[in-house]
């Protein structure tokens, strides 16, 4: 009886179970799936532009302090008491070309030049003695060859004679006496004659002797006066009048005002792109030490702006890259000339650009080739959203060459003519639905960036 009721309990165990499992499988066959969301499903409202190459101006910018092309120390070459000092010589003053700036005393200098005028005068008047002398020996030793040439031949008309016993011996002997005191006198002629040109060159030797000291006493005088080479600005005065100035001794320092320039650092990235833009290609038989060979500087557009006043600028012009990195910044030092940076003045909009003002310099050099250029915002975090078949979102990974005033150069990952959303979907799921709307306003607005024009 227990064997039985045992039995009869897993069997309403097990038919419990089965139904159960039957009953689940029946409700999930007639259940109702969850409700799908037609929001999902409808398409988003998305702005997109066609990417195109597009004439490209690649900008660099840099900072640096301005300071004079010319700067002038003048320092005293020669010894002397102050006798002249122009009244406007003072700091911070302008003073024009041509100006007599400072006078030392020329006295003793003007007494060396006398002095050595005077030695001239008297080796001159030695020199023309000695080309008269040079002159009388030279006829007297004319005129005494033709006697020993008369006494040569009365000796051998005589030695004739005294052959045929004409003459006596002692005639002959006399004639022989004065025959060879004749020629002992031409030879003594001769040799006076051939010491002349050495007396000549030791005058000469003199003369320009003193035509050295001549000349350094002119430079010496020259040296007591200093006058402006060109227009300039005095920055600082050491000297006053009537007091001595030992020889190296600065007196005044002065700034040109023809020109400015100023070495800015410039990040070398930056500056990598402007210069390969103005690259010329180089023979590659030769190489081209000088940089300006190889690179056109007059294809760079620059200026220089005060900083802190962007409305503040001057044009300037790219003169040189200066050799080595700051040490600083490891940055490169390009210099840019400004010409007449003070006649450029307009008090007060723009103040004259002198010495020691920190100055930004901004570069421009249109890009050799069109670049494709997307407004930055439209990357994100290294993908873009492009508009694929079907109106359907894609994103794809770029590569950025660089940024500049807004725009985003892609060196990889997209093709020209591809339709790029610039709108930021959250979340942006590719295969997304959308609804394009083409700007073409912003493609222009794009093209006039790349140009350089301002956000």
């Amino acid at each position: 009886m227990a064997l039985r009721q045992f039995c009869n309990r897993k069997v309403l165990a097990l038919v419990g179970l089965v139904g159960g499992v039957l009953l689940v499988a029946l409700l999930i066959f007639l259940g109702e799936g969850p409700a799908h969301n037609e929001t999902n499903s409808r398409p988003l409202h998305m702005t997109v532009i066609e990417v195109q190459p597009m004439p490209f101006v690649l900008a660099a910018r840099g900072f640096g302090i301005t300071r004079p092309v010319q700067a002038w120390q003048a320092v005293a070459n020669v010894a002397g008491r102050v006798v002249q000092r122009h009244p406007d010589l003072n700091s911070g003053t302008l003073l024009p070309a041509g100006t007599l700036l400072l006078a030392l005393d020329p006295g003793r200098y003007q007494l060396a030049i006398a002095e050595t005028e005077a030695e001239l005068a008297s080796l001159a008047a030695e020199q023309a003695q000695l080309e008269a002398e040079t002159q009388n020996t030279r006829h007297l030793l004319q005129l005494e060859s033709e006697r020993l040439q008369l006494s040569e031949d009365e000796l051998s008309r005589i030695e004739r004679l005294l052959k045929t016993g004409a003459v006596s011996r002692s005639r002959l002997d006399e004639q022989r006496r004065a025959t060879l005191a004749q020629r002992q006198l031409v030879q003594s002629l001769d040799n006076q004659l051939s010491l002349l040109p050495s007396k000549q060159q030791y005058l000469d030797a003199q003369i320009q002797r003193a035509n050295t000291r001549l000349e350094q006493g002119r430079q010496d005088l020259a040296d007591t006066r200093f006058i402006a080479p060109y227009d300039l600005r005095i920055r600082t005065v050491e000297v006053e009048e009537h007091q001595y100035a030992g020889i190296g001794q600065p007196l005044f320092l002065a700034d040109g005002i023809e020109q400015a320039e100023v070495e800015a650092q410039v990040p070398l990235t930056m500056l990598r792109r402007l210069m390969k833009a103005v690259s010329r290609p180089v023979d590659s038989q030769r190489s081209a030490l000088d940089i300006t060979e190889r690179l056109d500087f007059s294809a760079i557009r620059s200026e220089v702006e005060l900083t802190g006043f962007p409305a503040v600028r001057w044009p300037a012009s790219v003169s040189r890259v200066a050799s080595g990195l700051d040490p600083g910044t490891r940055s490169g030092r390009v210099v840019v000339t400004v010409d007449q940076p003070y006649s450029l003045a307009r008090l007060p909009e723009r103040p004259a650009l002198q010495r020691d003002m920190h100055v930004q310099v901004n570069f421009a050099a249109d890009s050799p080739k069109p670049l494709l250029a997307v407004p930055s915002s439209a990357v994100h975090q290294g993908e873009i959203y492009l508009l694929g078949e079907d109106n359907l979102l894609q994103r794809r990974p770029v590569t950025v060459a660089f940024e500049q005033n807004g725009l985003a150069v892609i060196e990889s990952g997209l093709v020209a003519g591809e339709l790029l959303i610039t709108d930021d979907p959250v979340p942006a799921i590719a295969g997304m639905k959308v609804t394009p709307h083409r700007n073409e306003d912003l493609e222009q607005h794009l093209q006039q960036l790349a140009l350089g024009a301002a956000q």
